[in-house]
C-alpha cells in the first residue's frame, strides 16, 4: 500500500513525534518513563544516533534526533515495538501506538534551537507546569545543569549560544522563557513544496538527496491506508457515524488528498456522502485542535 516515503539524510536532524493509539496514555506508572528513557538510550547508542532534546508527555513523546548513516525508521521501530511489547505484557490488547511516528527533517542551522525550545515547552503549553524546569521528564533541566542525562547531547546546541558553558546555559534559559506563550505550531509545518522538510528553498537545494517523485495514490488506496493507521474500516467512514475518531480520520484523509493532489474536496465529499462544507469545516477544526496530525498546513481547496 503506497505511502509517502521517509527522507533519510546522513547526519540530519529530525523532529520526531510518537503518540499512543487513539491518544491513550503510554505511561501508566512513574517507572514507565524511566524504562522508556533506558530503551531510547540503548537504541540510539546501537544505531549511533544523538538525541538533542526530548519530552515524555502522558500520551505522546517528542524528540530532536540527529541520525547517523542508519535511517531513523529502524531506530523508531525498535523503540516502539520493544516498549509496546513490555507494556502489553500487562494484558493491554490492540495497537499500542497511533499509526507510524511522525518525523520532520529540520534545517538545524535555522531551526534547531527553536525545535529544542518547542520540545521542552510542551508541558507548559499543556498547562502541566508554568516553568519547564518543574517538569522532570524532559531534557530541559539537563540543559540548565540541574540534571544529568548521559544519553542526551546538550553541548552542540549550547555551543550555538556561546563559548562559555555558564553563559550559554543562561542564554538558553532566557531563550526558552521568551518562548512561553508563543504558539509554536506554525513553524513546525513543512516546506510548501516538500512537507517532509522544515527549511527554506536553499536548504532544499543543499540536501544531499534527490527528491523522488511521489507515488500517486488513488483515493481508495489513501482511505485504506488511513483506516489501517486508525484501526477502523472504510465502511465506518462512509456511514452516518459522528464518532470522534471517524471524524478525525476523514479530516486526515481530506488533508492528504488535497496536499498530495490525489482528489479534490468535492470528490472526497462525494465518496463519504457528505457535503463539501461539512468536510471543510471538520478539516479546519481538526487542524486547529490537533495540528501535529497534518503535514503542510493550509492547502487551497
Amino acid at each position: 500500500m503506497p505511502r509517502v516515503p521517509r527522507l533519510h539524510v546522513d547526519g540530519a536532524f529530525y523532529h520526531v513525534i510518537l503518540r499512543g493509539n487513539h491518544r491513550q496514555d503510554i505511561f501508566y506508572q512513574p517507572e514507565d518513563r524511566a524504562r522508556f528513557s533506558d530503551l531510547v538510550a540503548d537504541v540510539m547508542a546501537r544505531f549511533r544516533m544523538r538525541v538533542h532534546a526530548y519530552c515524555w508527555m502522558t500520551n505522546h513523546i517528542h524528540m530532536a534526533v540527529q541520525v547517523s548513516d542508519i535511517p531513523l525508521g529502524k531506530a523508531m521501530m525498535r523503540i516502539a515495538r520493544r516498549y509496546a511489547w513490555e507494556q502489553q505484557r500487562g494484558n493491554r490488547g490492540g495497537h499500542f501506538f497511533e499509526r507510524r511516528y511522525r518525523a520532520l527533517l529540520v534545517d538545524a542551522d535555522s531551526y534547531l534551537l527553536e525545535l529544542i525550545r518547542y520540545v521542552h515547552l510542551n508541558p507548559v503549553r499543556a498547562g502541566m507546569v508554568s516553568d519547564p524546569a518543574d517538569y522532570p521528564y524532559s531534557g530541559h533541566r539537563a540543559y540548565l545543569g540541574m540534571a544529568t542525562v548521559p544519553w542526551l547531547t546538550t553541548d552542540f546546541a549550547l555551543s550555538l549560544l556561546g563559548g562559555e558553558l555558564g553563559r550559554a546555559r543562561e542564554a538558553y534559559s532566557l531563550f526558552v522563557r521568551a518562548g512561553i506563550g508563543i504558539a509554536g505550531e506554525n513553524w513546525l509545518t513543512g516546506h510548501p513544496e516538500e512537507p517532509r522538510i522544515l527549511g527554506d528553498d536553499q536548504f532544499l537545494s543543499r540536501l544531499s538527496v534527490r527528491m523522488r517523485p511521489r507515488v500517486r495514490q488513488s483515493l481508495t488506496e489513501l482511505i485504506d491506508q488511513v483506516c489501517l493507521e486508525y484501526a477502523i474500516s472504510a465502511a465506518e467512514l462512509t456511514g452516518p457515524s459522528r464518532i470522534r475518531i471517524h471524524a478525525r480520520a476523514r479530516a486526515v484523509i481530506l488533508d492528504r488528498a488535497l496536499r498530495l493532489r490525489i482528489a479534490s474536496l468535492s470528490e472526497v465529499a462525494r465518496h463519504f456522502h457528505r457535503s463539501s462544507t461539512t468536510l471543510s469545516k471538520s478539516l479546519l477544526h481538526h487542524r486547529a485542535a490537533e495540528p501535529d496530525l497534518f503535514g503542510s498546513g493550509q492547502t487551497s481547496q
